[in-house]
């Protein structure tokens, strides 16, 4: 048997309302402890239920369960709200203390690229507090490109902090591009597609081990 959950088998599958208390504890440490997060005030539980619901609308929100607990999770978001940023995305992935370098990470971002691609979307955006070696170096992995810095654009912690900007093309930007096909279509339309596409990026990330 697993020693932990951290040992255990990864299964990746898609989030839910009810994640909503798990997910806030992986998140709560880059609020409190660094400034991973410019946010300030750790989201209440329902506050997080909340996200989840409304980013389900438009993206996937994945999360990364073993031995039935959640350790890491990834979502995906609108770039900018007005119309012709629709065809970009952001991403934003967090895994507990105890499941990194397990792959959580890496197996999370594969599934979720895999299924934002296939929703239309044709770059996926970073934005990362420097320094920050280990998510610049997880990004670069996927083939990101830094495409700028916004130099001391926050204060946390008593100080002023970077951010920068990396970037991933998912598809070739050319020609007129067909309307992103929402989140819960897509789920309608493949859901076989995606449900591989889940199970393929967990046994990635077992198999690294």
């Amino acid at each position: 048997m697993p020693s932990s959950p951290a040992a255990a088998a990864p299964r990746l599958r898609i989030a839910t309302p009810d994640d909503a208390a798990a997910i806030r504890d992986i998140y709560a440490p880059s609020i409190t402890d660094s400034v991973i997060s410019f946010e300030a005030v750790v989201p209440s539980t329902a506050e997080m239920r909340s996200r989840i619901s409304s980013t389900l609308a438009g993206t996937p929100w994945l999360v990364c369960e073993r031995a039935g607990a959640v350790v890491g999770y990834a979502y995906a978001s609108k770039h900018q709200a007005r119309a012709a940023y629709q065809w970009s995305a952001d991403a934003s992935v967090y895994v507990s203390a105890a499941a990194r370098r397990l792959g959580a990470g890496r197996s999370l971002y594969t599934a979720l690229f895999t299924l934002i691609r296939l929703q239309g979307y044709r770059a996926v955006h970073a934005g990362i507090t420097l320094p920050n070696a280990a998510s610049v170096g997880l990004h670069e992995a996927f083939g990101f490109v830094p495409i700028g810095v916004y130099p001391k654009v926050g204060y946390k912690h008593g100080a002023w902090h970077p951010v920068g900007w990396w970037q991933l093309e998912l598809a070739p930007r050319d020609g007129a591009p067909e309307p992103i096909l929402p989140w819960p279509a897509l789920l309608e339309a493949a859901g076989e597609t995606v449900a591989r596409a889940l199970e393929t990026a967990a046994h990635s990330s077992s198999s690294m081990k």
